[in-house]
């Protein structure tokens, strides 16, 4: 059952126990959709592709496993 989840510091302490995590880029929209798997759900994040290049150097510290989705 997927979760939506709408701050970044919650998205973060979830992605600590992902088992792996993927960003998917809207071009067209300006977005991007961060999702972690964990054993029993799936937490989406959607962020702006400005802020993206940040979260992403948090998300590496926290989640081992990051596969970009084109």
């Amino acid at each position: 059952m997927p979760i939506f989840v709408s701050d970044e510091k919650e998205f973060l302490d979830v992605a600590k126990r992902a088992i792996e995590c993927r960003v998917k880029k809207n071009e067209k929209e300006g977005i991007a959709k961060v999702k972690a798997r964990t054993k029993r759900y799936l937490y989406t994040f959607v962020i702006g592709l400005d802020k993206l290049n940040d979260f992403l150097n948090k998300l590496k510290n926290v989640c081992s496993n990051i596969k970009e989705i084109e």
